[in-house]
């Protein structure tokens, strides 16, 4: 069982960075990929970053390319989503998941274990 909490959402205006945490507990973390995902209301969540267990690879959605960056310490289990140059459409709701895997899946109902969501609003 892996538990995994959000934080670091909040208010910034458009050009400005957050940076997302996503803590994990249970046993063992380091053997799970890990993926960021956004939701706003109406829409389906959407993929935006993944990270492979051992960090060596690492993946985004392309309107985030360029702007954000996500890692890992699987000593402090956990990770992150630095999020720079903020559009007004980066606003959603954004989670953490995770799923014991050497792939990262890009679709949400291939992980399994979520955490409860931050809001991120980004002012225009």
């Amino acid at each position: 069982q892996v538990q995994l909490v959000e934080s670091g959402g909040g208010l910034v205006q458009a050009g400005g960075s957050l940076r997302l945490s996503c803590a994990a507990s249970g046993r063992t973390f380091s053997n799970y990929a890990v993926g960021w995902f956004r939701q706003t209301p109406g829409k389906e969540r959407e993929f935006v970053a993944g990270i492979e267990w051992s960090a060596s690879r690492t993946y985004y959605t392309n309107s985030v390319k360029g702007r954000f960056t996500i890692s890992r310490d699987n000593g402090k289990k956990t990770v992150y989503l630095q999020m720079n140059s903020l559009k007004a459409e980066d606003t959603a709701v954004y989670y953490c998941a995770a799923v014991q895997s050497p792939l990262v899946p890009n679709h949400p109902g291939d992980y399994a274990y979520w955490g409860q969501g931050t809001q991120v609003t980004v002012s225009s």
